[in-house]
């Protein structure tokens, strides 16, 4: 078998190429692309969802990683890696793909980005929040067509195909890290210990019931799929159970 570290340059190029090649799905959204690692001796690669702890686990991975997407192959949905890189991988090096990612409770997922986009720093660009509340903000992303500040995209179009099939191997609780932990030490062997990143200053980020049963009434596959994760102890491995595609 032909390790990634002997393949020809050329080979990972011609990866980056026809993966960029797939247009994006337009429930993605252009701010729901994160980088993706590739782990051939763990067969395994990481897809990264924004603000659920991603920064930390790529900070913690990349030195381990055979693959990292840069900011310009950051594009890499579930779909896309089900249909682009695990056929190329597999056909390439003869190593079949398993992927993991982390989903987090969709209110506590939506107050997370509501309390990044409140920083000082991002003032004068488009995605600044202001001094609009969490429930504007939360109402203002469950519109059709939502304004720049509250356009984030959901966790579940970035892990699930076309009709809403689940397409991640192993996914895992944001919110029960530890059974994450658990199985990355197991695959590489070894304890990946993570610090925390971009963490946001506190703020009082509350919902008004009528809001947050619209939440849960727009987003209820995301809602339903967190719950079961956390029922099933904050592990589920969604792909296997739903059968071979």
């Amino acid at each position: 078998m032909e390790s990634l570290h002997s393949a020809h340059s050329a080979t990972i190029s011609k990866l980056y190429r026809y993966i960029i090649a797939l247009p994006l799905a337009a429930t993605t959204g252009p701010m729901y692309c994160r980088s993706m690692l590739v782990f051939m001796p763990q067969s395994l690669a990481f897809l990264a969802v924004p603000k659920t702890g991603s920064t930390a686990l790529q900070l913690a991975l990349s030195p381990h990683a055979d693959i990292v997407f840069k900011k310009s192959q950051k594009h890499i949905s579930a779909r896309r890696f089900h249909r682009r890189v695990r056929p190329f991988v597999r056909d390439t090096f003869g190593i079949e793909l398993e992927s993991f990612a982390l989903l987090r409770n969709p209110e506590d997922h939506l107050r997370s980005w509501y309390k990044y986009r409140r920083r000082r720093e991002i003032r004068d660009k488009p995605e600044f929040v202001g001094d609009r509340s969490f429930d504007e903000f939360v109402n203002a992303a469950l519109a059709e067509d939502p304004p720049p500040y509250a356009r984030i995209g959901t966790q579940y179009s970035m892990l699930s195909g076309r009709g809403g099939r689940i397409l991640v191997d192993h996914l895992f609780a944001y919110e029960q890290w530890d059974r994450m932990e658990a199985f990355l030490a197991e695959r590489f062997q070894q304890r990946i210990s993570c610090l925390p990143q971009n963490v946001s200053p506190f703020v009082t980020a509350e919902l008004t019931p009528q809001t947050r049963a619209r939440l849960h009434d727009a987003r209820r596959a995301e809602v339903d799929l967190h719950r079961r994760l956390m029922d099933a102890g904050g592990k589920l491995t969604p792909r296997r159970r739903q059968g071979p595609l």
